[in-house]
């Protein structure tokens, strides 16, 4: 294998590779995989096709054929723990195939679980597990996200089936006859729409997830964000195979996200979502909305603990706060991700003032991190109340990202290019929080939804992007067809104005008025800094 076609091992034991590699050349996500293997947290094996196999057409066709990958699945087999074997019909192997470019780009590839899940291993993972529900679970899931990410399938062809069978239940709360039963009718699906039978041979499943994956490298989304960003389309994205772990196997298993810190606020405290009995798609694709993380502490507080710990242990090693993703599995915690997390300026200010002043960054450091950081960028915007009454909100959310924001309701991209024209601003109104918006949240001042999580891929770009973002608003009701919304009993039509404010997770119909406050005391440790970071400061 020449240079430009490197295969890494993570946690599969055996020497370190050499020369040792880079986030350059096996993308960011698993370069800090192997970082957080090398620390001893708790990582599941993997392997990685490199940055390289993304350069070309040619390229790409060849990482998919199993002459490529099989070495490395190889490897990552002889790592774990247990004896399975991928496609093995007794004791079978599950995999997730993940993307990852060199820089942090969230939520604007693809990511695929349990590949390796079919009719002949389903019976295995039956007897292995004892857990019939997490089986059909976990199939249904495959079918629906690899006809929408391989097959190109609308996601509604697999979500009306479930809303149908499980209304007005949550789909977690299907029995595994449901289940079952729904993944019946997702294989249907697959096959009526695709013109094909969804794959049974798990050989095939993984070729073509590595494909997809390498391929949406061009998805629009992705080319969208390189676009505003300011990224290269020479970085290419790397691929991260990894044994899957469960966080749908029941009430002691769940999937979260989280920050070491506030990333609104900076507050020196985990800020965390979590959802029991579910995996991480469900988390950060936005079409959930989760809880905090005070049911985990309370369910399983060792795992909390260890979860604590983990977090100091990576911005102790990292020197920075960390955005990570985790699975619970019947009590056992694993880390699938970290990376630097996506924070308003407020709370860049704040996280670095505070890490300097715990011995985790340098002076030189916190003032490269502060760099243009004034008045100007740390003011607040407050809503003012009227005529001294507390203002009362129209509805409640999860804030994602801070401060206050008025515009047109617009629920599309045509509606919003169309008010943007007249002059007006805009806050988009949608029904889940999803990457592929950000072409229309980039004319936006705020985005609020209707599900969603604090921590998913769309509030994260949200907050980078310096918008308000309100998530997971459960009395909001939009109505595509009448091009209206509900928030309780108030009715907003499209073109009416709308008011978020991310300090307090309110909304309310019409404008406010607002005022803008000054963070005296943030600027009086910035100026301390800068002051001490003169030339002859200190005598």
């Amino acid at each position: 294998m020449s240079a430009d076609d490197e295969l890494f091992l993570i946690g599969c034991g055996g020497p370190a590779p050499s020369p040792a590699p880079s986030a350059e050349r096996m993308g960011f996500k698993a370069w800090n995989l192997a970082r957080m293997a090398a620390l001893g947290l708790p990582v599941p094996p993997a392997f990685v096709l490199g940055t390289a196999w993304c350069a070309d057409p040619e390229r790409r066709r060849r990482a998919s054929l199993p002459a490529t990958w099989a070495p490395g699945l190889q490897a990552l087999q002889a790592g774990l723990a247990s004896p399975l074997q991928f496609g093995d019909a007794r004791r079978p192997l599950l995999l997730s195939v993940r993307s990852g470019a060199p820089v942090s780009m969230p939520g604007m590839m693809e990511t695929l679980l349990n590949i390796g899940l079919c009719d002949a291993t389903v019976p295995g993972l039956l007897r292995l597990t004892g857990q019939p529900r997490l089986v059909w679970d976990a199939y249904r899931r495959l079918v629906a996200s690899y006809g929408e990410v391989v097959a190109g399938l609308d996601a509604a062809l697999f979500e009306a089936p479930a809303a149908s069978l499980g209304a007005p239940r949550d789909e977690r709360d299907l029995d595994f006859a449901e289940l079952r039963e729904l993944t019946r009718q997702h294989l249907k699906a697959f096959a009526q729409a695709a013109g094909r039978p969804f794959p049974q041979d798990p050989g095939q499943q993984l070729a073509e997830a590595i494909a997809a994956v390498l391929a949406s490298w061009q998805a629009p989304k992705a080319v969208e964000y390189r676009r505003l960003h300011r990224l290269p389309d020479t970085l290419g994205t790397a691929v991260t195979v990894q044994a899957m772990v469960f966080g749908n196997a029941g009430g002691r298993s769940g999937a979260g996200v989280g920050f070491t810190r506030d990333p609104s606020s900076g507050e020196p405290e985990p800020w965390v979502d979590f959802l029991f009995n579910a995996q991480g798609e469900d988390v950060v694709s936005g079409r959930r909305s989760a809880q905090g993380h005070e049911a985990l502490a309370n369910v399983l507080p060792d795992c909390w603990a260890q979860l604590v710990l983990a977090t100091h242990t990576l911005e102790q090693q990292l020197g920075d706060m960390q955005d990570f993703e985790f699975t619970v599995q019947e009590g056992t915690l694993y880390l699938l991700q970290t990376r630097s997390g996506k924070r308003s300026a407020y709370a860049t200010a704040r996280i670095a003032l505070d890490m300097l002043d715990q011995g985790l960054i340098s002076a030189e450091e916190a003032l490269r991190r502060t760099a243009g950081l004034g008045p100007e960028q740390l003011s607040q915007r407050r809503v003012l109340a009227a005529d001294g009454q507390a203002l009362a909100p129209a509805a409640l959310a999860a804030s994602a990202s801070p401060g206050v924001v008025s515009g047109a309701l617009a629920l599309d991209e045509a509606a919003a290019r169309s008010l943007v024209a007249q002059g007006r601003p805009v806050v988009l109104v949608r029904r889940d929080a999803e990457t592929s918006d950000i072409a229309t949240l980039e004319l936006a001042g705020g985005l609020l939804t209707q599900r969603g999580a604090r921590t998913s891929h769309a509030a994260v770009v949200a907050r980078q992007m310096g918008k308000v973002c309100l998530v997971g608003c459960e009395t909001l009701q939009i109505d595509l067809a009448a091009r209206r919304i509900q928030l309780g009993p108030l009715t907003l039509h499209e073109g009416d104005t709308l008011s978020l404010d991310g300090h307090q997770g309110q909304v309310y119909a019409g404008a406010v008025q607002t005022r803008d406050e000054l963070p005296q005391a943030l600027l009086q440790r910035l100026d301390t800094l800068r002051g001490a970071g003169k030339p002859g400061a200190g005598g």
